[in-house]
């Protein structure tokens, strides 16, 4: 029996489903507050538990969520009994060894990239993939195995793959990496367990430093291996043709808005040429793919539309904007923001300040401090960004009211975590009005 301490979390969720489909005993535990990645357990069946140490005996082999140390009692028990203690990371090590993997690493791009290679591979021909939106599937017949690959405290250098995406490269994670080029060094390893072709963004400068031998590049400009030609962006989606040196490979359409989406889309054709996937199959499920949870996420009320995103980084922010403004050309846009961490602010206050400022206005919350201390960072609070906004203001996950003035808007939601709440309360008292 596999017990993972932290079931809750993204990629330990995922992680679980997929040993539960390939036939492993699974259980969990984690905090009792709910998550969105609990849906997928509870329909495979897997049990969650609530912290405890009685959850720990022997025989079991422990699967443990980077977040958790020995102040979890959970894991101080399994130390004590001598069980064996597996990170996260090492057991999905394990899980690229027996497949044909296909791992998406890059600051910014990966769980959509990771979804939309997963859903077109295992239409055609059955895929196992662990996406970082809380989805894991698996078959033990399937040939595939798709994962997102994050560079954080060099996790992803634990996997092997046959292939390895580089949707970017930048500075993120500032709390781990020392400068851009700390960043740079963790990518060329991770490209030493590549054992056929890494896929990368060309377009992307610090991807055109990584200097190896197996890489190909795609793109938009003219230098790279693969090239997106003709683009047509309108507010349905995105229409474009793609070349492999030179050649003429099709055209294609994809219903996701924004340049960053077509370019995780030539990433994945790519894959699906390398491995000589028919391109007509590709083109219809494209078609059909509709965004990862959490990416971008829709809902229509009256006459706005409620967005939510993961987006925290400032790439990610101005992208999601940018897609915004691209189908939705005759509306506001409302920004809802929450930052995450106090280094990543400390170090992107000023670039968040100018991305936001695109915005018609932007609401920011307090900052989610995650793994990190206030008393560690002094001084450090959302105002630093909201003292660079035109248009900027604070607001508390109890006040959805001041956002109830907006007419003919997109209200876009952006964090990596709780700003549940706050959405929830103005999604149902715009309903009301």
């Amino acid at each position: 029996m596999y017990h993972f301490i932290g079931i809750k979390g993204a990629g330990m969720s995922a992680l679980a489903q997929i040993m539960h489909s390939l036939g492993m005993d699974v259980q969990g535990s984690d905090v009792e507050k709910t998550f969105f990645t609990e849906k997928g357990l509870r329909e495979k069946n897997i049990k969650i538990l609530p912290f405890d140490e009685n959850n720990i005996h022997e025989g079991l082999e422990i699967v443990k969520g980077n977040a958790f140390t020995e102040e979890n009692p959970e894991v101080k028990k399994s130390i004590e009994l001598g069980l064996k203690v597996n990170t996260y990371q090492e057991m999905v090590g394990k899980l690229t060894r027996e497949f044909k993997t296909i791992s998406v690493a890059g600051c910014h791009g990966k769980t959509t990239t990771t979804a939309m290679l997963s859903h077109i591979l295992d239409n055609i021909k059955g895929a196992n993939y662990l996406i970082g939106d809380g989805t894991g599937h698996a078959n033990k017949d399937n040939e595939y195995f798709v994962l997102e690959a994050c560079e954080y405290k060099r996790h992803f250098l634990e996997y092997r793959q046959k292939y390895g995406i580089i949707t970017n490269i930048e500075l993120d994670h500032v709390d781990y990496f020392k400068d851009i080029e700390d960043v740079l060094l963790a990518y060329k390893s991770f490209c030493e367990n590549v054992s056929d072709t890494v896929v990368a963004c060309g377009d992307d400068e610090y991807n055109r430093k990584l200097n190896i031998n197996n890489i190909l590049y795609y793109g938009l400009d003219e230098s790279n291996d693969i090239v997106a030609k003709n683009i047509k962006y309108n507010s349905t989606g995105t229409t474009f043709d793609v070349y492999f040196k030179g050649e003429f490979l099709g055209t294609f359409v994809i219903r996701l808005c924004g340049k960053h989406m077509l370019l995780n889309a030539l990433a994945v054709i790519t894959i699906c040429y390398l491995e000589k996937i028919d391109l007509n199959q590709v083109k219809q499920h494209l078609l059909s793919f509709k965004g990862a949870k959490r990416r971008f996420s829709e809902e229509i009320i009256g006459d706005n539309v409620v967005i939510d995103d993961y987006a925290h980084h400032p790439t990610e922010v101005k992208v999601t904007i940018e897609a915004a403004k691209q189908k939705y050309p005759g509306k506001k846009i409302i920004s809802v923001f929450q930052p995450h961490t106090y280094s990543r602010t400390k170090e992107f206050a000023t670039d968040l300040a100018e991305v936001l400022n695109t915005c018609d206005a932007s609401y920011i919350m307090k900052i989610h401090p995650s793994r990190e201390k206030q008393e560690d960072f002094k001084g450090i609070t959302s105002d630093i960004i909201i003292s660079k906004l035109k248009n900027g203001y604070n607001i508390s996950e109890d006040n959805a009211d001041v956002l109830l003035k907006y007419e003919n808007a997109v209200i876009i939601f952006m964090s990596p975590n709780d700003i549940y709440k706050l959405e929830n309360d103005y999604k149902e008292k715009r309903r009301k009005l």
